[in-house]
């Protein structure tokens, strides 16, 4: 048998320490029993985890269309972290479980422009500071308290789960300024909608990977590429690559479904020197 080079010790070091930390995670989601936070007004109260405060803040009663705007916020402690909605072959994306709700019918998360964060096993997207997630709760009767698990990781040395329940009553103090403040902040440090000249597109796809073009103006150096895995399909870390003075991102197709979806495509982020803006590309 050929003894093993240092590089491939140094991978299987690396894949050992990512499936220990899934595995981690994994356990420790089980053995977090969900916690029921009492309504609150418009906010709920805040959920107390190891490294992060977790809270809902709603901007009070829904519109005419049963639609409640809100922010899922969370505050970081000093050196912790949280991630993308995709953070790439590690990680734990924040989400929202409505299994046990009985008064929403749907809810849809937002997320500002992420980070590129290399922790020395493996880079991944995420922030590093106290963010607000945008969400949209469509409910059944407007009127009526609502309830959401929510379930996100946040890491320092070690990356932990955080899981419980936020609860709030929109009827209740429907009209709290520092509320709507929060959300209204949360709104505005959003990506804006890509535009003519600012954005991404597909210009190569194979089987195993695709490459997307940036078009921006301004410092090539100050620009990254986030692309999410929606659909099936599973995608590695983009790796970019500038040629004649154009900028691509080279993105492993790691896993995807046996038929491209009919409908949507796949979200992404592109940050350049004059703000972040966000789209959707095609299925490959």
């Amino acid at each position: 048998m050929n003894p093993q080079s240092p590089q491939d010790i140094a991978g299987a070091q690396k894949a050992d320490h990512i499936r220990a930390m899934k595995s981690t995670l994994a356990i420790l989601a089980l053995l977090l029993a969900t916690q029921a936070s009492p309504a609150y007004s418009a906010s709920s109260q805040w959920l107390e985890a190891q490294g992060a405060r977790v809270r809902l803040v709603t901007t009070g009663l829904p519109d005419h269309d049963g639609v409640l705007t809100g922010v899922i916020e969370i505050a970081l402690a000093p050196g912790w972290k949280t991630y993308w909605r995709d953070p790439g072959e590690v990680g734990v994306p924040p989400s929202l479980n409505l299994d046990t709700s009985t008064n929403i019918a749907g809810a849809s998360l937002s997320f500002p422009a992420p980070q590129r964060i290399v922790d020395g096993y493996a880079s991944w997207a995420g922030y590093k500071k106290s963010i607000a997630l945008p969400v949209r709760l469509t409910l059944k009767r407007p009127n009526d308290p609502i309830s959401a698990n929510v379930f996100l990781g946040v890491c320092e040395a070690i990356c932990i789960p955080v899981q419980g329940a936020l609860e709030v009553d929109p009827a209740h103090d429907p009209e709290n300024a520092e509320h709507a403040s929060i959300v209204g902040a949360a709104l505005a440090d959003l990506p804006a909608p890509e535009r003519p000249g600012l954005g991404a597109k597909i210009v190569e796809s194979t089987p195993e990977r695709i490459i997307v073009e940036a078009s921006f103006q301004g410092n090539p150096d100050s620009v990254d590429f986030f692309l999410a895995g929606e659909g099936g399909y599973a995608l590695g870390t983009p790796e970019r690559l500038n040629e004649n003075g154009r900028t691509f991102f080279s993105i492993a197709l790691l896993d995807r479904p046996v038929s491209r979806p009919a409908e949507g495509g796949l979200p992404y982020t592109l940050i350049t020197a004059t703000g972040a803006v966000a789209g959707i590309i095609p299925y490959p």
